[in-house]
């Protein structure tokens, strides 16, 4: 797909382009947290106020993994760095003017306070995941930077298999997330499609790096049926391995271009991930701590009392030192 094509389906799917590799789109939780006041899960997990989260990625069209689950188009996009990428001031100030853009015509919702309007023309969080694999933007340490001058805090989601960017990440995100996605290799090459044949080895490579980093740190698992849900001795071993702060069990969800590769029999059940949750926690020694049934996702814990519940809505010099 050319570039054009690439850039007419993006925004096609309410994508604003940024620059020449980022992109930012409302996230459905947004939209809910301005007309119903309702945030989403990490909201209750972790505080966030969905109405001032800006969802954006570096790396629309850089990855270098095909997931079957991923709801955006593949086929198109760089396994490796682009190129050519835009400075991180830039594209900051470029990411906020287009949450503005997309926000500018809540103002006139009758659902919508005034007052909560004008917050959300004020990112305090930013979530750098979306799309394509963001580490592979070679100027993430100063993008994050930026950010955290500004007070906004970042989480950052990667799918773990570029290690290189994590020990080097400087300063840390907030909260930084790494994807795992399969129990062990062979399921891990037929879900997410590598484009290196090591990838797996890096993504273990990445849990290793993980367990020492003074962020918070949370181990995602996206549960697809028939496919990646199960084998939780599997899970927990590598989760044994990374020690994150939390774990995250969250369902397959049948939306986007998912839709082409996998059917409405690989949704899970939000019963199907409280089983794999509540096993995960018995294996590991984690805590079940909270859940969000509309988003089909639990949240283990390392420490029962849940201290780290709540604190990212302050700035990220003021959050406790990770476990």
């Amino acid at each position: 797909m050319g570039d054009q094509d690439l850039s007419t389906e993006l925004e096609d799917q309410g994508y604003q382009l940024v620059g020449r590799h980022s992109a930012v789109k409302i996230c459905y939780w947004t939209r809910q947290s301005l007309t119903q006041g309702r945030d989403c899960y990490k909201g209750r997990f972790y505080g966030i106020q969905s109405h001032r989260c800006l969802q954006m990625s570096p790396a629309i069209d850089s990855c270098n993994l095909h997931c079957r689950f991923c709801w955006r188009n593949q086929g198109w996009e760089n396994d490796e760095t682009m190129p050519e990428y835009d400075d991180p001031e830039g594209l900051l100030d470029r990411s906020i003017q287009a949450q503005q853009r997309i926000l500018s015509g809540f103002k006139g919702d009758t659902n919508v306070a005034l007052e909560r309007w004008k917050e959300s023309q004020s990112p305090r969080h930013i979530a750098i995941s979306l799309t394509g694999e963001p580490t592979l933007y070679p100027k993430m340490n100063r993008f994050l930077e930026l950010c955290h001058e500004r007070g906004i805090t970042t989480f950052l989601v990667t799918n773990g298999t570029n290690p290189d960017a994590l020990r080097h990440l400087d300063p840390l995100p907030t909260q930084l997330y790494v994807s795992v996605t399969a129990p062990n290799a062979e399921i891990f090459r037929r879900l997410t499609l590598p484009a290196q044949p090591d990838a797996w080895n890096r993504l273990e490579e990445s849990l290793e790096i993980l367990r020492d980093l003074p962020t918070r740190r949370v181990v995602r698992h996206t549960l697809v049926k028939g496919w990646n849900l199960g084998w939780v001795d599997e899970y927990a071993a590598l989760d044994l391995r990374a020690r994150p702060d939390f774990i995250e069990p969250k369902g397959y969800v049948y939306m986007g271009k998912s839709r082409q590769r996998l059917g409405t029999d690989h949704v899970p059940s939000h019963a199907d991930i409280g089983g794999f949750a509540r096993a995960l926690a018995r294996r590991t020694g984690y805590h079940l701590l909270d859940e969000s049934p509309e988003s089909k996702v639990y949240l283990l814990g390392a420490r029962r009392d849940g201290r780290y519940l709540h604190g990212l809505a302050a700035a990220p010099e003021a959050l406790p030192a990770a476990v």
